[in-house]
């Protein structure tokens, strides 16, 4: 065999060679994906926690973690997302770069002023950031905490300690349906199986709880997510 064929077969049989991972994609929050049940970590950014609040341009509290959920799914919508596996990290998760058709989402979350660059890990997103933050785009048009910092001051445990959710997805008996309160104040019931609800997340600590029936949270002042 010669020395360039043995060269490549090597290369195809190694395991660092991963395959992208490619298919409809769920957002758990504004820097992590789940498809086809593989955890999936935005390489290179760092988005606002789901509990996170934020000041916006009028100094008005809002939860820019779940806006930024929020904007990820959105701008996904139904298009197929393919990931392309850089690491895998403490929690089991990949960390990836995703794209849905050529774009890159990591760069757009960045841009947007959804996420910032994760400069601990990477700089590649570094020039997104001082785009955002130069045309105050998303977080940037107010004031925030760091993630990394937010995630110190609220989690025992240290700074890459990030959860799955901010409390148990199941209340009282079973109970699945999840109110949620949006960043408008707006209190908004989401029904398992309807489009925002695998990524929405329970934070009793804002007032958000579980119901076990639509005519129970309609009850409590609840309507259904449109």
């Amino acid at each position: 065999m010669r020395p360039w064929i043995f060269s490549f077969a090597l290369l195809l049989a190694s395991p660092a060679v991963a395959n992208p991972i490619v298919g409809r994609a769920s957002v758990t929050d504004g820097d992590t994906l789940v498809i086809r049940e593989t955890r999936i970590r935005l390489h290179g950014i760092d988005a606002p926690e789901s509990a996170q609040t934020c000041k916006d341009a009028t100094s008005k509290d809002y939860r820019c973690g779940q806006a930024a959920a929020l904007a990820l799914a959105d701008h996904i919508g139904k298009r197929m997302v393919t990931c392309e596996p850089r690491d895998t990290d403490r929690y089991g998760r990949v960390v990836a770069l995703c794209r849905a058709d050529a774009e890159d989402l990591n760069a757009w979350m960045v841009r947007e002023g959804h996420a910032i660059a994760y400069r601990r890990y990477a700089e590649d997103y570094v020039n997104a950031e001082l785009t955002a933050k130069a045309l105050r785009t998303g977080i940037w048009a107010g004031t925030f905490q760091d993630p990394s910092e937010w995630r110190r001051a609220h989690r025992a445990g240290g700074e890459d300690t990030r959860p799955e959710t901010v409390t148990p997805p199941t209340g009282k008996s079973g109970c699945t349906i999840k109110g949620n309160i949006s960043a408008g104040g707006q209190r908004i019931y989401h029904l398992p199986g309807s489009r925002d609800y695998d990524w929405t997340r329970v934070n009793d600590r804002a007032g958000e709880r579980m119901f076990c029936t639509g005519d129970e949270a309609k009850a409590a002042g609840w309507r259904a997510a449109r």
